[in-house]
């Protein structure tokens, strides 16, 4: 999590739930557009697309090897509460796995319950941790993977392309609904990442990730959670497809719409920073408060 200036990974050798493994959402990645410029717009230097879905092949390597199997439950949590579990949350959804569920309130409410923490480094987490990283490397190095035992069934209506919102931008069938902060959203604040600027896809709507829960942190409740999407002017009898900076907290809006029974809201994988790295002519940029 470079844009944080947090390093998950020590984070987890300080406290985690005791028997949780690791699960690195900056290295299970589609490595192939970790870096790319689609447009030849800008620098490439510029461009950077860190947490990408990673392949079917990928992903299911990774989950082998953290030894995950199909039958399993999963429950996954965070440092903060509310950031990045959901998206290993949307995630193991989109390549099939529905079995899989969020812990309200993470680690911050873990601890404020009086559970008990591990601090250890145990050998078995850090094994299945650096070998699940390795296969991913090594399924875009082209090599075979034998070790590959997690079946996935890839779900394409929760997983959103650059294409497909250019396509809704003028149909207009899908409402977008956008994670990030109002002065990102109307750009007026800037972006956390280094050359991209702030402002947002034509026709969004800005439900920024943090209405979501509240300061304990716990997910709102269904009620609460309707009220704050059509307070921002959202129709929940109609399509919507969510957004953010990188495609991370644009997980905690699905999160909060499945609560609210919409359980098939996709997610723009490459959210605002491969919206803004095009050219303008083709893909412009709206800094005013959406219509």
């Amino acid at each position: 999590m470079l844009v944080e200036n947090r390093d998950p990974w020590e984070e987890y050798q300080v406290a985690h739930i005791p028997g949780a493994l690791f699960f690195n959402i900056d290295g299970i990645v589609d490595q192939k557009t970790d870096v790319r410029n689609l447009s030849g717009y800008f620098d490439v230097s510029l461009v950077e697309l860190p947490h990408m879905l990673p392949s079917e092949e990928a992903f299911a390597a990774a989950v082998s090897a953290l030894d995950i199997k199909n039958q399993d439950k999963v429950i996954v949590y965070d440092g903060k509460g509310f950031f990045s579990a959901p998206r290993v949350w949307w995630m193991f959804r989109v390549f099939g796995h529905n079995k899989v569920w969020v812990l309200d309130g993470g680690l911050p409410q873990w601890r404020a319950s009086g559970f008990d923490l591990g601090s250890a480094n145990p050998d078995d987490a850090v094994l299945k941790s650096k070998t699940a990283n390795k296969a991913v490397e090594r399924v875009y190095n082209g090599e075979l993977t034998n070790t590959i035992a997690f079946k996935t069934e890839f779900q394409p209506h929760l997983y959103w392309t650059l294409e497909k919102v250019v396509h809704n931008v003028a149909a207009k069938n899908y409402q977008q609904v956008d994670a990030r902060s109002k002065g990102r959203f109307d750009g007026v604040a800037p972006e956390p990442r280094e050359g991209v600027r702030s402002g947002h896809i034509p026709g969004s709507k800005c439900v920024p990730f943090p209405e979501m829960f509240d300061g304990a942190p716990r997910l709102l409740s269904a009620e609460e959670l309707r009220q704050k999407f059509q307070q921002a002017g959202i129709s929940l009898d109609h399509p919507i497809v969510v957004s953010c900076g990188s495609g991370v907290t644009a997980c905690i809006l699905a999160l909060g719409l499945y609560r609210i029974g919409k359980h098939d809201v996709p997610v723009y994988d490459g959210s605002w920073t491969e919206w803004e790295a095009q050219s303008d002519s083709d893909y412009p940029i709206a800094t005013t408060a959406a219509a």
